[in-house]
């Protein structure tokens, strides 16, 4: 008998949906791994059955909600995996070999981006919108919020959440208005802004934010979503709490501001050796380098070295580019 378990977060009005399990009516719920065709260990997810929570009305509508996210999950059996692809991989400036920040992942019921560079607006050839939207700031340079202004393009559907350190809600009401471009509430859907504390936060689903070394203050996130754990940490110098929100991470996205060898002291970014260091010391799976400084690394071949040079040593590394795609 395969376990389902759901749970209500009745401020956002969604449902919390955990993979299946091979487990008890109150156990915990993990993913359950089966052999695809091709041999290649895969997440399934299964229906069992389903919490009654409050009174008729209550079980009614949240059966409705769980009708709602079942047709998005296409379930019965078949496998899913999250969808990443990289927007903008560049740091500080547009280049010829990328724009500025931003990173699209695709889980089954929702559609994260991670911060807000040039690349978002990109972000429309890849989603149908029709999914509720997280967004996700790391901090307030202008490499990661400038894309902002590109959101009248967008029609999401089931709205925007943006999410981001105290603060972030007057700052970037002072930013996104007139007369520099179209204010929030003018746009052609909802956005929330949401401030979050350093710590666990459900969103609705799990994730933690801890604080990272930068000279303004920014945000490293670690989501927790369909079975797996992605994390995001840039900008940032070589510290503790990357090392934390990557522990075990199915993937761990961050930072290659730097030249191999190179370092900054005041103004803390990672050369190729730092971040795998932090793959290394979190037993991370897979780590993913972004954010390549626009005025080092001022050609593709330029980051194609990295790979040549670090790929023998540490496998799980992947060198990205502007919209590559990889499976989580």
């Amino acid at each position: 008998m395969y376990h389902y378990t759901e749970e209500t977060n009745k401020d956002l009005g969604v449902l919390l949906m955990y993979p299946a399990t091979r487990t008890s009516r109150n156990g915990t719920a993990a993913q359950e791994k089966r052999r695809d065709t091709n041999g290649e260990e895969r997440g399934f997810f299964h229906i069992w059955s389903f919490q009654t929570l409050g009174s008729n009305n209550d079980h009614h509508r949240n059966e409705r909600k769980m009708q709602y996210h079942l047709n998005l999950l296409a379930l019965a059996g078949q496998p899913f995996s999250m969808k990443v692809t990289f927007l903008g991989t560049n740091g500080w400036y547009d280049t010829l070999t990328g724009n500025t920040c931003s990173v699209l992942v695709q889980s089954a019921a929702y559609d994260i981006i991670l911060d807000a560079g040039n690349g978002i607006a990109k972000a429309d050839r890849y989603i149908t919108q029709d999914k509720p939207v997280f967004l996700f700031i790391s901090h307030l340079h202008l490499d990661h919020i400038a894309g902002l202004h590109t959101l009248i393009k967008f029609r999401f559907n089931k709205g925007l959440t943006i999410f981001g350190q105290p603060g972030i809600t007057d700052a970037l009401n002072r930013i996104i208005c007139e007369p520099y471009t179209v204010p929030f509430s003018d746009l052609p859907y909802d956005v929330t802004i949401t401030e979050l504390t350093e710590g666990r936060h459900l969103v609705p689903f799990p994730v933690e934010c801890l604080p990272l070394v930068h000279p303004v203050p920014c945000y490293g996130y670690r989501l927790e979503l369909d079975g797996k754990v992605i994390t995001y940490c840039t900008d940032t110098g070589a510290c503790d709490n990357a090392v934390a929100l990557a522990r075990d991470a199915d993937l761990l996205i961050t930072e290659c501001g730097l030249k191999p060898g190179a370092s900054s002291p005041d103004w803390p970014h990672l050369n190729p050796e730092d971040a795998i260091r932090i793959a290394q010391k979190a037993h991370a799976q897979r780590l993913a380098l972004m954010h390549f400084g626009a005025e080092v690394y001022r050609t593709l071949d330029d980051r194609r070295e990295i790979e040549r040079r670090f790929l023998p040593s540490y496998p799980g590394l992947i060198v990205t580019y502007d919209d590559m795609p990889i499976e989580v």
